[in-house]
């Protein structure tokens, strides 16, 4: 258990000869948030996630035209055509990583429970093909309601789900009532919306987003929730150290990059025991509460249709890539 050896205070043995990056993968698993092959290989995460605006800029890259077309050529449809780029590349991606990789269904489906179900399997079949073992493999999936069921029926399958776009604390504990494997609360997007909206300039201690993991954290913690939670969508390693300690952290390359290239001690700031202090009774699981408390929320409501609605686009734009050749 990577936590053992570590002193409550968050200091580690020998960490001026520990990379910050380093120091920070005894407390957190490491993520790359990338489709580029090089950077993966180039930081050696644990795990691996993708999502249709990353695979289109990878795939926009002179280094992967070729591989896109040999990968789509045989396609009878667009629709099988994608589908084979994003096994085709979870499978590069694979060869890479000791664990899992995130892989994407189709924003589209974010509000049809059964389109949702069909896809994953899909992909999952997609994979198995070439002999992958579906523990490899998680399914991410817009945490809108229709998404949460569509992930809990998965699950029961035995198909693991990685929900995103998370904004707000009514997502996150649905998610753990379905039985997620892991939640992506996106950190970076709740600091965007709220500089926009109040002109503060926060530092990382109080940066809304982060503030926002810590406390479904400390809900996840206080009610024994199994659902792992993988911060991303950072703007800074403030907040990446900020949340050192959270299960996962998957990290861009520029930033990765950042903390491989500093020294500096940090310290843990997430601990499994949790802050009972700061989690709300537990929150109702249903249809109503949860539509009713996500249109509530002005930042939860926008950042959530505005993710859907990019990785939609990103997915069309995709498609005519592929068409184009």
């Amino acid at each position: 258990m990577r936590f053992g050896l570590l002193r409550r205070n968050g200091s580690i043995e020998n960490a001026k000869m520990s990379s910050s990056l380093e120091q920070l993968r005894q407390w957190s698993v490491v993520v790359a948030d990338t489709g580029d092959f090089e950077q993966i290989q180039q930081f050696h995460p644990q795990d691996a996630t993708t999502n249709p605006t990353l695979i289109l800029k990878a795939s926009q890259q002179e280094t992967y035209r070729e591989f896109c077309r040999s990968v789509t050529r045989e396609a009878q449809n667009i629709r099988e055509a994608v589908q084979q780029l994003l096994v085709h590349f979870g499978l590069e991606i694979l060869k890479l990583i000791p664990g899992r990789v995130s892989i994407e269904v189709d924003a589209r489906l974010s509000f049809d429970v059964q389109g949702t179900v069909n896809y994953a399997k899909q992909l999952i079949t997609g994979f198995s093909h070439h002999g992958i073992n579906r523990e490899r493999i998680l399914i991410k999936i817009a945490a809108t309601w229709e998404g949460i069921q569509a992930a809990q029926q998965l699950e029961k399958e035995g198909i693991h789900t990685n929900l995103t776009l998370i904004f707000s604390l009514i997502q996150a504990a649905a998610c753990a009532e379905a039985n997620v494997q892991l939640i992506s609360p996106f950190i970076g997007r709740i600091l965007d919306w709220h500089q926009r909206h109040s002109g503060v300039a926060y530092d990382s201690e109080s940066d809304p987003g982060v503030l926002s993991v810590r406390r479904i954290f400390n809900y996840y913690k206080r009610y024994g929730y199994k659902t792992r939670i993988m911060g991303a969508s950072f703007r800074n390693t403030g907040e990446i150290l900020a949340l050192a300690g959270c299960d996962l952290l998957t990290i861009s390359p520029k930033f990765l990059a950042e903390l491989q290239g500093s020294h500096a001690k940090i310290i843990r700031k997430l601990y499994d025991d949790g802050d009972p202090m700061d989690t709300p009774d537990k929150l109702k699981w249903e249809a109503s509460t949860f539509r009713l408390q996500v249109g509530n929320d002005a930042m939860a409501c926008e950042k959530l249709h505005e993710g859907i609605r990019q990785f939609c686009c990103d997915t069309e734009a995709l498609e005519k890539l592929i068409q184009e050749g």
